[in-house]
């Protein structure tokens, strides 16, 4: 009974220690004033002054249209080469995977001054196109392994039957495959959107004069001193990605859940 009474209160302390700057954070992004200690009223000000930033309002617009974009081409890509990697046997396939690997577990620098010195070689003027590539790429790995496990779970025979029955390789990608690993595809989609709103490391070494994205912008901001409406933009961007992740878990749950409903009937 105490061993589990001091476990719970282990795992509340640590819960405490990660999320209570998070709740300060957006705590203090409704206060009145400037202070980062000090309560005095409730405000909207910072938010609406975040918005009357140029710059944060073009940092907001690269960001979106960087990650919707990088999530629709790397969950397409990701999805033709799990379904690829899905029907590869032997040593070939766990090459294929260890390879697949590589970026997931590759430190963010590296990958960023890799990609950079890419881009050099290939005399490719640093903007736009170089961080969407860039994203693109480090969304990929993602993706595939987001696809794997429901690839894994598919019966074989229905792709064979499918095509027994007159279905050409095409068709029954469209009718058979794609429909049993949806809920794959649209996790992959939404782990790559979030990831693309959330890097930091890899978008500063392959950014161009002009174009940046709010990670960077938070960082030139607090080195200039932390403003309220830092607070503000991480609020925002907190709450965006909670959302996000709320939505996968709950779409994964829902799924499973079917699953089982349809196993038992």
């Amino acid at each position: 009974m105490v061993k589990k009474y001091l476990s719970k209160i282990y795992m509340g302390i640590i819960f405490i220690f990660l999320y209570a700057p998070i709740v300060v954070l957006a705590v203090f992004s409704f206060n009145e004033s400037k202070s980062r200690g000090h309560w005095t009223g409730f405000t909207l000000k910072w938010y609406v002054d975040l918005f009357h930033d140029r710059d944060i309002r073009l940092a907001f617009y690269y960001t979106i249209s960087i990650a919707i974009i990088s999530a629709i081409i790397s969950t397409i890509i990701g999805t033709i080469a799990a379904i690829g990697i899905n029907s590869m046997k032997g040593k070939a396939k766990s090459l294929i995977l260890n390879v697949n690997y590589l970026p997931v577990v590759n430190p963010d620098i590296v990958t960023g001054i890799s990609l950079m010195i890419l881009y050099i070689a290939f005399n490719m003027d640093f903007g736009f196109n170089t961080m969407l590539i860039s994203h693109i790429v480090f969304n990929i790995p993602y993706v595939i392994l987001c696809i794997l496990p429901k690839l894994k779970q598919l019966d074989v025979h229905m792709t064979e039957a499918a095509m027994d029955l007159g279905a050409t390789p095409m068709y029954a990608l469209r009718k058979v495959i794609i429909p049993e690993i949806k809920p794959g595809i649209v996790t992959g989609f939404l782990m790559a959107f979030t990831l693309s709103i959330d890097d930091f490391i890899i978008s500063y070494f392959t950014k161009g004069e002009g174009v940046t994205n709010l990670s960077i912008v938070i960082y030139s901001m607090a080195r200039r001193g932390v403003r309220p409406t830092i607070n503000a933009l991480s609020t925002i961007m907190l709450s965006v990605v909670l959302i996000l992740m709320i939505l996968i878990n709950k779409r994964t749950n829902g799924m499973e859940k079917a699953k089982k409903l349809k196993e038992k009937r």
